[in-house]
């Protein structure tokens, strides 16, 4: 019976824990690009951030590095059109700040090194298919 209640006690606690609203879990929003550094270069990718080196990469650290990962950057391929959406898809709806004079420097070494690759795997996706529903 008593290992019920220590059972019981410990799950109370956990949740009590796991639900207290004044844990602090979210990282804070950046309202500035960081400090520029400059980037430490082995085998063509940034040491700290795995990003291609290329010119603007310090300016990419700094502007887009302030609020995610590079993570967000290696996994998403864009033309410099999409890469611009992206960037007002950011200013209109997560608080990023005007680039100004290094928008084009971002755009620049993003639509050079993450651009669209062509597909290289044993079957290319299906395209122009027309579904239907089945009966």
């Amino acid at each position: 019976m008593k290992t019920v209640k220590y059972i019981s006690l410990l799950i109370f606690l956990i949740v009590l824990v796991a639900c207290n609203p004044n844990t602090e879990t979210e990282k804070p929003i950046a309202t500035e690009p960081l400090p520029v550094t400059e980037a430490q270069i082995k085998d063509g990718k940034d040491t700290a951030t795995g990003l291609l080196a290329g010119e603007g990469l310090n300016v990419v650290k700094s502007h887009c590095l302030a609020c995610h990962s590079s993570a967000l950057i290696v996994q998403n391929r864009f033309t410099r059109e999409g890469w611009h959406k992206k960037i007002v898809w950011m200013q209109e709806t997560q608080g990023l700040w005007d680039l100004g004079d290094s928008e084009d420097a971002v755009l620049d070494y993003l639509a050079t090194n993450y651009a669209p690759e062509e597909f290289r795997g044993r079957r290319k996706p299906l395209a122009d298919v027309e579904w239907y529903e089945l009966d």
